[in-house]
């Protein structure tokens, strides 16, 4: 149960909670240009290889392209790389907008993210950076993992929000569709929200925002 009279910051995951993905469309899609399954690198929570190295922000995004064409079979250009690799992620529903404009009036708000530069740039710009708004008016503060160097499921990514922010474990409840992600936040006294595929978690909030999900 989580206790949110001591919740002060709210940290959500963004692909898988806040932005719905296709990871098979992504491969089918790499698949198509490179003719090499990528799928041993490519996966919901965690990447593997050149993946993994542009998530860390190891490696920068021509590094990136360069790096992908030597799997591939045929002649492939950066942006249809950029194309299938953006692929992955779908749309943010406009209610979970909507739920976080309506929390930041209540809390902090962070993004905690493994992500990429390609995907920050594709998403945010969909996402959250129209209509009127920017990032900044859904979250205090993104922290992607390609520009601070680390990866959830690390205890260091935490340890640097934690630090960052200003705000003790136990006063943040961190949103994941990750179980390892989850394990280890709560072992250094996170309160945690295990986010199922496709859940509709507005519910989670109806004590403080009141019971209707119509924000």
């Amino acid at each position: 149960m989580i206790d949110f009279s001591t919740i002060k910051a709210l940290f959500f995951d963004f692909g898988g909670v806040l932005i719905n993905l296709d990871k098979q469309l992504c491969l089918q899609n790499l698949y198509k240009i490179t003719g090499y399954d990528f799928s041993e690198m490519v996966g919901n929570y965690l990447q593997a290889g050149v993946f993994l190295r542009l998530e860390k922000g190891l490696a920068n995004e021509q590094e990136f392209y360069d790096e992908v064409r030597k799997y591939s079979r045929y002649p492939v250009t950066d942006q249809q790389i950029c194309d299938a690799w953006a692929s992955f992620l779908l749309d943010v529903p406009e209610e979970k907008k909507e739920l976080l404009l309506a929390l930041r009036q209540h809390f902090k708000v962070f993004m905690l993210s493994n992500t990429n530069v390609i995907h920050v740039n594709y998403s945010m710009n969909r996402n959250f950076d129209i209509d009127g708004h920017t990032r900044y008016d859904y979250f205090d503060k993104c922290y992607f993992s390609n520009e601070i160097h680390m990866a959830k499921p690390d205890s260091e990514m935490f340890e640097y929000v934690l630090h960052d922010s200003g705000f003790k474990p136990e006063e943040c409840l961190f949103l994941d569709d990750g179980h390892k992600n989850i394990e280890i936040a709560a072992s250094m006294g996170f309160q945690t929200y295990f986010v199922k595929p496709q859940e509709d978690f507005r519910p989670l909030f109806a004590a403080i925002l009141g019971d209707s999900t119509e924000y």
